[in-house]
């Protein structure tokens, strides 16, 4: 690709971290769309639905990820080294009904989702797609929430993803959303990749002019996420957060006893910028709200606790190992926003007697990144741990703590022999974070490129190209020429 990448402004990587998704266009002409139409008609009306070898069976689709516009999108947000993931979908609506609203899983499985953008997808439509045609929806500023707080009766403002082919939506892996329905009955293909990001952030990667946050105009929807907004805002650009903006204490606290959830959950996001000068008055209301059955208000309340230094911090811990899985979930959130005064509290909750709260401090202590090393003895005890869901988020913890490198590499190995094909399948995404820093591991992700498991085997091919080493290569090499494919090869035209 010659063109240079057309990366995100501050506006719209801004609009991306508050509504989670963005709608953007590539430029093909019209005969390049009309080519792919006709391929993936043929290749759906002769074949069926290609599913992972959408890419290959359709060869005019890598220009579509080599434009600089997707290119260019993808790097703003998940960084310069960011990976398409061996999953991909074609999906193909023809339906005058609308779908259900669901969040993807993680290939079937379920796992800690990470708020702060480690994933993302393409949703890209190669015809001509008016809202008659049933274009994706998504809930703006979802991608965060667990649950659906909308309300099929009452629906906020519906994002739709419409627009000339070539449109197409990225958007955060955990926002929710569904496919419209299609008044028109003709053919519409939604494609579906995603990405992920393979490093922290340590510096911006969009065309950062003005490091301040400025909220977008499209912003408060149906609720305010001010401080976890910006704690994202900050992370992106490898900073630790200083909130910028002011609060009335007194107006807020009042605001908490309102009977409205959206004035109470602005209220819990307001009294974040307190700081150390909270009261002890204003940190009891918030530890409260924790509990709050209502999500918005649990997560502000935890992000918001998050900034008020030690006091927060241990009403965070008190939620955390004390109250039910939802708060706790909320808490978790919260404490991998602090700073690493947390990480010795982290440490002993992994030896918690419920399975959710040993993972969420797993998850939180992979959020504080390098500065939790000394959590990765205790991390690879829980190796194991009986629950697979304490044992894939271990190992994604450690895939980005990475630090002391051989201690952690040879945990992720033992994890890529693992009986649960997610902790096998995250061990292969943990070293493809780890890159060149776990060369050792090569031999065995070479055994792994014969697991039963596609994914454990993809994600093995591609760890192995990150390591990069003379071995891994050939390796790579190997098993991409034994798996050869030829586009023009069909049941019509076998030869």
């Amino acid at each position: 690709m010659t063109e240079h990448k057309q990366l995100l402004t501050d506006e719209q990587m801004q609009e991306f971290i508050v509504n989670g998704f963005l709608i953007l266009k590539t430029d093909f002409s019209e005969e390049f769309h009309e080519k792919l139409l006709t391929q993936l008609n043929g290749v759906y009306q002769g074949e069926g639905n290609p599913g992972n070898n959408l890419l290959p069976r359709v060869r005019e689709l890598q220009q579509v990820f080599d434009h600089p516009v997707i290119d260019g999108a993808l790097t703003s947000v998940l960084g310069d080294n960011y990976l398409m993931h061996a999953h991909r979908h074609g999906h193909f609506n023809n339906s005058p009904d609308h779908g259900a609203w669901h969040k993807d899983s993680y290939w079937g499985y379920q796992t800690v989702r990470h708020h702060r953008p480690w994933w993302a997808m393409i949703m890209y439509f190669p015809q001509d797609t008016p809202i008659e045609l049933g274009p994706t929806g998504v809930m703006p500023g979802t991608q965060n929430h667990a649950t659906r707080i909308f309300k099929e009766d009452n629906l906020p403002e519906e994002a739709k993803a419409f627009g000339a082919a070539g449109t197409f939506a990225l958007i955060h892996y955990d926002i929710w959303h569904r496919a419209t329905a299609n008044q028109l009955g003709r053919e519409r293909y939604m494609l579906k990749f995603e990405f992920m990001r393979t490093e922290a952030p340590v510096k911006p990667t969009w065309d950062l002019k003005d490091p301040q946050w400025h909220t977008p105009n499209t912003a408060g929807i149906f609720h305010e996420h001010q401080v976890m907004w910006q704690d994202t805002w900050s992370w992106l650009k490898g900073e630790s957060l200083t909130l910028t903006g002011s609060v009335d204490e007194e107006q807020a606290l009042k605001d908490m006893e309102s009977d409205d959830v959206n004035v109470r959950t602005k209220a819990c996001d307001a009294l974040g910028f307190l700081g150390d000068g909270a009261s002890d008055k204003a940190v009891a209301a918030l530890r409260e709200a924790m509990t709050a059955s209502y999500e918005p208000i649990s997560l502000n309340a935890a992000y918001s606790l998050a900034r008020l230094g030690e006091k927060g911090q241990k009403a965070l811990f008190d939620v955390f190992t004390n109250e039910r899985i939802k708060a706790a979930r909320s808490a978790a959130y919260g404490l991998q926003s602090c700073d690493e005064r947390v990480i010795d509290g982290l440490i002993e909750a992994l030896s918690h007697d419920k399975k959710e709260v040993v993972a969420y401090a797993a998850f939180a202590l992979g959020e504080q990144r390098e500065k939790a090393s000394k959590a990765v003895g205790k991390l690879i005890e829980q190796l194991s741990h009986p629950e697979p869901l304490v044992r894939h988020t271990v190992v994604d913890a450690l895939g980005i703590i990475q630090s002391p490198e051989a201690e952690v590499t040879e945990a992720l190995i033992k994890a890529l022999k693992d009986e649960n094909v997610q902790v096998r399948f995250t061990a292969g995404l943990a070293f493809i974070k780890m890159g060149t820093k776990s060369k050792e591991a090569v031999p065995h992700l070479i055994e792994a490129l014969e697991d039963e498991d596609r994914y454990v085997r993809a994600h093995s091919l591609e760890a192995l190209y990150y390591i990069g080493t003379p071995e891994a290569y050939k390796a790579v090499f190997h098993q991409l020429r034994n798996a050869r494919w030829c586009t023009s090869t069909s049941p019509a035209s076998t030869f």
